[in-house]
């Protein structure tokens, strides 16, 4: 009987890896703390070079950006680093689309109170938000420029509902969150020109008068935080928000129906297990159906260009 080759056997090294996952975000964490990629890409790209640059030993920084090489954030070619395409983009600082306010919530151990953390997620999450709210702008038809009446549910920073005012001018747009939440939002709104065309609602989507005769409402990242009664009470208050024909844009992370596929998208049930009471990363046809429940029309998924998350178009008939 042939001997199966030593290659097929089972090796520990990946529960050893992800017994150390841990190494990984301090790794990542530590580089932009120390500046480390906008100093590789402005030319300290040697271990000697880069330690005097960062005020690290030395032997921290080579070991440091090594390991940084091994996951993909550097590159290496003999002693010198440089920037992977992802960390050029995302992490030198001199980049439009720096992650350093990012980085500093998410690594942070937040355990501020609920209203100053939102105030905290609000101030940095605004630079992730760019690619999605301009695909979920095109996808509600802005372009079109035509007169639009939209709520902005859980607005945070406001970027989402501030994108579609921006790319027509003739489109209104209501931001619902907590008073001081929605201080982020106007300074956001006045940043962007659009202070004018935007309306402040303070308070809890489950209990303001939202209004009515909405074109669009805007769901980003909020069904994820609450089980299926609970969305599909939200969702009732936001199909009587809507006009006939008017639509609910959900953005969210929509795993596929094996519920470990894409792995970000899947693996975000996870992150809902470990921070909320109730929570989950919901499949389409769990959205689909949510949304029927509370009187909705089919529901249809779009992709984004680029990113984990996925868009879902839900019509009121």
């Amino acid at each position: 009987m042939a001997t199966a080759p030593l290659t097929t056997r089972p090796t520990p090294e990946r529960i050893f890896n992800t017994l150390n996952a841990f190494q990984s975000t301090a790794a990542l964490k530590t580089g932009f703390e120390l500046d480390l990629f906008s100093a590789i890409a402005e030319g300290a790209n040697q271990p000697d070079t880069l330690a005097k640059r960062v005020g690290a030993s030395e032997r921290g920084v080579r070991i440091l950006a090594d390991y940084l090489a091994i996951q993909g954030f550097l590159t290496k070619e003999g002693d010198r680093y440089s920037l992977a395409p992802e960390t050029a983009g995302f992490l030198d600082r001199r980049s439009p689309a720096f992650m350093g306010s990012v980085i500093g919530f998410l690594a942070s151990e937040n355990t501020k109170p609920q209203n100053e953390m939102w105030v905290a997620f609000a101030k940095s999450m605004a630079p992730l938000t760019g690619p999605s709210a301009m695909f979920m702008a095109e996808v509600a038809g802005m372009q079109e420029q035509k007169p639009c009446k939209v709520l902005d549910v859980a607005a945070s920073h406001g970027m989402f509902g501030i994108t579609f005012a921006r790319q027509n001018p003739k489109a209104q747009v209501v931001a619902l969150d907590w008073p001081a939440v929605l201080e982020v939002t106007k300074e956001n709104a006045r940043a962007a020109g659009v202070e004018d065309r935007l309306r402040l609602l303070p308070g809890s989507v489950f209990e303001a008068d939202l209004g009515t005769d909405y074109d669009v409402v805007l769901l980003t990242n909020i069904l994820h935080h609450f089980d299926k009664p609970t969305c599909e009470k939200l969702l009732r208050r936001i199909h009587a928000a809507l006009k006939p024909g008017g639509r609910a844009i959900t953005l969210e992370f929509v795993p596929n129906e094996d519920r470990i596929t894409p792995p970000t998208a899947a693996g975000f049930s996870l992150i809902m297990l470990t921070g909320t009471a109730a929570g989950d990363a919901y499949t389409l046809s769990e959205y689909d159906a949510m949304f029927k429940n509370a009187g909705f029309s089919n529901s249809t998924l779009h992709q984004l260009p680029a990113g984990p998350q996925q868009v879902v178009v839900s019509e009121k008939p």
